[in-house]
């Protein structure tokens, strides 16, 4: 029988532990978001807006493309499971 695990015994350190893709490119990307994120934009020309979009949304397919990780949707693990339960 499992048992129910206390919300508060969990430590953040095992939370904000460093993982693998902490790289300093990783950590060079997400600081120029939160400079952009932080900008004054209302000041800015519609066009430099449109170029500071454009970099966002380049830096977080970049940042994506080095996350990596492979995804399965719902219906291919049930299907991967009926295999298996047929199979083994």
């Amino acid at each position: 029988m499992a048992t129910p695990v206390n919300a508060k015994a969990l430590s953040t350190e095992s939370l904000t532990a460093v993982k693998p893709c902490d790289t300093a490119e990783v950590k060079s990307l997400l600081l120029r978001i939160d400079q952009i994120n932080e900008m004054d934009k209302s000041s800015l020309k519609s066009s430099e807006k449109r170029e500071l979009r454009k970099e966002v949304k380049t830096i977080k397919k970049r940042l994506s493309s080095i996350g990596g990780g492979v995804y399965i949707s719902a219906g291919a693990l049930i299907l991967i499971l009926i295999l298996l339960i047929i199979f083994l």
